[in-house]
Parts: structure tokens; C-alpha cells; sequence
């Protein structure tokens, strides 16, 4: 059996690896995700400024079961209409660590859908 706190830690490692070459910028925001067992959050990053520019998640969206990806898709398509709304056309996408694959795969396929450039 894996320790949690091991798995936690890979993770982060390779987080950190992957923001080595990904930063936001004001015209090119970066788009992070976290996902949990219970929810997912995403949120739009100008790294140069510190600042978070939009964000959404399963919480916000009072989404009854939010580690599904439905509710991942709920998100993505809530943030690419925020977006637009900020004037925020492209972004550049953070896995934060987590695999291409299920519902990180499912929030960015949203987003890119309903007009958000990854």
C-alpha cells in the first residue's frame, strides 16, 4: 500500500517540475487546476502580478457530487464564460501535477469547447 502523504509529495514534485517552464503572464494567464476526492477548483493565475484573475469550482457551483467529471466539465465551461467576461482569450494549462487523464482532461476539453484557447 502506498502512503498518502508519499503519493502527496510526488505530486508536488512533479508540480514543481512542470511550473519551471510554465508561468502566467497578463496576456497569457496561466489556468491551474486542483482536483480532491470531493471537488475540483480551477483558477486563472498572472504569476507576473501574484494575482488571481478568475476562478471556479464545484464548491461555487454548489454541485451536489463534484469528483465526477460532469461536474468537471461544469467547471471548465463556468471558467471559459468568466473568461470571456474578463477578456481572458487564452491561457496556458497547469495540470498541477496530476496526470492528463479523466477529469483534468474533462475541464480543459470544457473550457476549450465553449471558447477558451489552451
Amino acid at each position: 500500500m502506498i502512503n498518502k502523504t508519499v503519493k502527496r509529495e510526488a505530486r508536488i514534485r512533479r508540480h514543481e517540475r512542470v511550473r519551471k517552464t510554465i508561468s502566467g503572464t497578463p496576456e497569457v494567464p496561466r489556468l491551474n487546476v486542483f482536483r480532491s476526492n470531493k471537488a475540483i477548483y480551477a483558477q486563472v493565475i498572472d504569476d507576473v502580478a501574484g494575482t488571481t484573475l478568475v476562478s471556479s469550482s464545484t464548491l461555487e457551483l454548489k454541485i451536489k457530487n463534484g469528483g465526477n467529471i460532469e461536474a468537471a466539465k461544469a467547471v471548465g465551461k463556468d471558467l471559459a464564460e468568466k473568461c470571456k467576461k474578463a477578456k481572458i482569450n487564452k491561457v496556458v494549462f497547469d495540470r498541477g501535477g496530476y496526470l492528463y487523464h479523466g477529469r483534468v482532461a474533462a475541464l480543459a476539453d470544457s473550457a476549450r469547447e465553449a471558447g477558451l484557447e489552451i
